[in-house]
């Protein structure tokens, strides 16, 4: 008897660079990016919650993650002084932010907003 391997957070989750930034903001599909640092508390207790939900919309929806402390040209461009901070965009364009750690449902929330 197997069973069907459950896939990785890897394969849902975009580590995105300075370099990768603008291409997977301009997805055709609505696009969250966690500003995050691994020495951030708040950051790793919103981590599994973004894991979940790459795995239960990876085919609808884009998460990307983006380290502060390697890429603070990043942060810079989008004023981003607080971490976690989660910015939703739709066709390349910032729609919604949520400063700190947010529950599931309110982040489903806005990235259904997005995908009306």
């Amino acid at each position: 008897m197997s069973s069907t391997p459950k896939a990785s957070t890897e394969e849902f989750i975009v580590h995105v660079t300075d370099a990768s930034f603008d291409g997977v903001v301009t997805s055709d599909r609505p696009v969250l990016i966690d500003f995050w640092a691994p020495w951030c508390g708040p950051c790793l207790a919103i981590a599994p919650v973004l894991d979940e939900l790459a795995r239960e919309l990876g085919d609808q929806v884009t998460i990307g993650k983006v380290n502060v402390d390697e890429h603070p040209a990043l942060a810079g461009r989008f004023g981003v002084q607080a971490i976690p901070q989660l910015i939703f965009f739709k066709d390349g364009a910032e729609k919604d932010r949520i400063v700190g750690a947010a529950p599931k449902r309110e982040i489903v929330k806005r990235l259904d907003a997005l995908r009306d």
